[in-house]
């Protein structure tokens, strides 16, 4: 059965939203799960509705602007939270395990190839989640450039237990899963956690592909998906 991870963007301590990751352009989350921005509200309602984790992105972590590590802390007490915190290398990983169920060492801020390694030899991979981030269908990094097929031998390399794949462009969008990624990673397919654009319309899709979790924003705080969590 396809498991929905329900994702909140975290920024100033309330949830908010936006488009394709232009985080300059963010506002407020509007969320049929609460009657304001608030994340622990939103958080319990989730959970009440089906949720078993959640997804979490700290933007301000992420460009080093502060933190919403109080909030996180408390979320994690309701549901089990895979948190982005902006990890760069070992140190910034174990730091953030008091916070969050796991955490996720996503490309955009991943400081090497290296320190991932070191991350992979060190920790449970219990822990770990891997966000493979892509924008304009390449590997989308600050820090190093890798190709799309060379990361893949990384992935094999160090046989993660879960992989986001994550179209930073498509985020926000609800326009459709870049499906060019999918068979590009299907060799994944037990591993991979799909999001970026998903909509209600791929969900039978996504399904009959034999991928079991999807990362949901838009879709699931509008109220178009949110049925499918009680299933």
């Amino acid at each position: 059965m396809l498991e929905i991870i329900p994702v909140l963007d975290l920024m100033n301590s309330i949830a908010v939203s936006g488009k394709s990751g232009n985080r300059e352009t963010y506002s407020p989350l509007s969320s049929v799960f609460s009657p304001n921005s608030d994340p622990v509200i939103i958080a319990n309602n989730l959970k009440i509705n089906g949720s078993k984790q959640i997804y979490i992105a700290d933007l301000d972590l992420i460009e080093k602007n502060g933190h919403n590590l109080d909030k996180i802390k408390m979320i994690n007490t309701i549901l089990p939270v895979m948190l982005d915190g902006g990890i760069r290398d070992i140190n910034s990983f174990e730091f953030f395990l008091d916070f969050a169920y796991k955490l996720i060492i996503a490309t955009e801020t991943l400081s090497s190839i290296d320190e991932l390694y070191k991350i992979f030899d060190k920790f449970p991979k219990e822990r770990i989640v891997l966000s493979v981030d892509i924008k304009n269908n390449e590997i989308f990094s600050n820090n190093f450039d890798i190709s799309l097929n060379e990361f893949k031998k990384e992935l094999s390399s160090l046989n993660p237990n879960e992989i986001i794949l994550l179209d930073i462009s498509k985020v926000g969008t609800q326009s459709g899963f870049n499906k060019n990624l999918i068979n590009n990673f299907i060799e994944f397919k037990d591993k991979l956690i799909l999001g970026g654009g998903i909509n209600k319309e791929e969900i039978s899709y996504i399904n009959k592909l034999g991928i079991n979790k999807i990362l949901l924003g838009s879709a699931l705080h509008n109220g178009e998906i949110n049925s499918f969590l009680k299933r």
